[in-house]
């Protein structure tokens, strides 16, 4: 593909060069996966309000998400096994988003690992996603390394107590590493650029877990613990004593409905990310887009609300600042890149939304990131 336009582009690629296990672990949803193309098709139903004889010589995209100065409003977005798509993948990709500035946010069950990425970016600041385990020793000590390793805010992800069926998952018996059965070693061999990536690192398995949990050593019984520790109890008091164990930015992710958002408030958050886990979660809920405008009329005041799910251009997060939105995150567009082109991918799609981002807004006939309101976009549509 000698031009890439825009993130389908990098999809396309990232298809014929990732292993269909990892692959579909990234382009799938729960279920029917309804809520899953629901977060993108919400998205397009929503039209521009196009303005014209506006002065659009200076413009700037440049904006704030948690006090942190960014080149536009949109965040890297915690993914697991990102670097099943690409060896290093995590920190390819916190690499791009220094360079770029933008935040980047570290899974929990990522193949690099929290000090990795904190050697590899020259302890840059990032931020760190948190699952809840039922193992709250374990989820103490990683709060402590999130902190050791300069994170400046803490992603606490609440809609994940209990796993939502994945059909394409069970099917590819998705795994990390992937099981060497003779489809999967047909399906890696035709891949050759993703193996040699991988023989070439030693980072295959879950890096924030192994060699941190006793009797958890080797990547036969990492997968295992992983998938056995998250926690159906996990409650609001449990986010409270998170928020008494760290001092510093605190967010709340998976918030679809206006009395969670309530909550999230009284929990002391500093931000919320409307979610609804990337349509993996329960399928048949509201796409992210449409549950936002409600939760910024109740909190939006009170609280910075971010939204995630579905975005795939710049236009996206436009409409999604118009909605109230504060920031933004990219997950699955973000991995498309990094499974077409590495670190470089990762960059393009950034790229990508940028130029997106700050031509829409000037057709808008706005200069300004932060004078984007509703009145950008169509009466009727949204």
């Amino acid at each position: 593909m000698n031009v890439i336009t825009c993130i389908e582009d990098l999809r396309v690629l990232a298809r014929k060069r990732v292993p269909r296990m990892f692959y579909d672990y990234v382009d799938g949803g729960s279920w029917t996966e309804g809520t899953y193309r629901a977060n993108e098709r919400d998205f397009q139903q929503i039209l521009l309000r196009q303005r014209v004889a506006v002065n659009l010589a200076h413009r700037s995209t440049r904006s704030t998400m948690l006090g942190q100065e960014v080149a536009m409003p949109v965040a890297i977005a915690p993914t697991g096994l990102t670097g099943m798509q690409r060896a290093d993948g995590e920190i390819l990709a916190a690499r791009a988003a220094k360079a770029f500035g933008v935040p980047f946010t570290l899974s929990t069950v990522s193949i690099c690992s929290i000090e990795d990425v904190a050697e590899a970016t020259g302890g840059h600041p990032f931020w760190f996603q948190l699952y809840v385990l039922r193992d709250r020793g374990f989820v103490e000590r990683l709060i402590r390394r999130a902190h050791d390793a300069n994170c400046s805010a803490l992603v606490l992800t609440l809609d994940l107590q209990i796993a939502g069926q994945r059909h394409k998952d069970l099917k590819n018996g998705l795994s990390a590493p992937p099981r060497l059965t003779l489809r999967n070693l047909i399906d890696m061999a035709s891949r050759p650029r993703w193996g040699l990536g991988m023989l070439g690192t030693k980072r295959r398995g879950f890096g924030n877990i192994l060699g941190h949990v006793e009797g958890v050593e080797n990547m036969a019984s990492v997968s295992a613990w992983t998938f056995g520790q998250y926690d159906p109890t996990l409650n609001w008091d449990d986010v409270a004593w998170i928020r008494r164990l760290w001092k510093r930015k605190l967010v709340l992710k998976g918030i679809q409905d206006v009395e969670d958002a309530r909550l999230a408030v009284a929990a002391g958050a500093d931000a919320l990310i409307v979610s609804n886990h990337g349509g993996r979660q329960l399928d048949g809920a509201p796409s992210s887009i449409r549950a936002l405008p409600a939760i910024v009329e109740a909190v939006g005041d009170r609280i910075e609300v971010h939204m995630d799910g579905g975005i795939r251009s710049g236009q996206d997060v436009l409409k999604a600042m118009a909605l109230g939105a504060k920031g933004t995150y990219i997950g699955r567009s973000m991995l498309y890149g990094l499974g077409a082109l590495g670190e470089a991918g990762v960059s393009r799609a950034l790229q990508i939304i940028h130029n997106e981002l700050d031509l829409t807004m000037a057709f808008c006939g706005r200069t300004d990131i932060g004078d984007v309101d509703t009145g950008v976009l169509l009466p009727g549509t949204w």
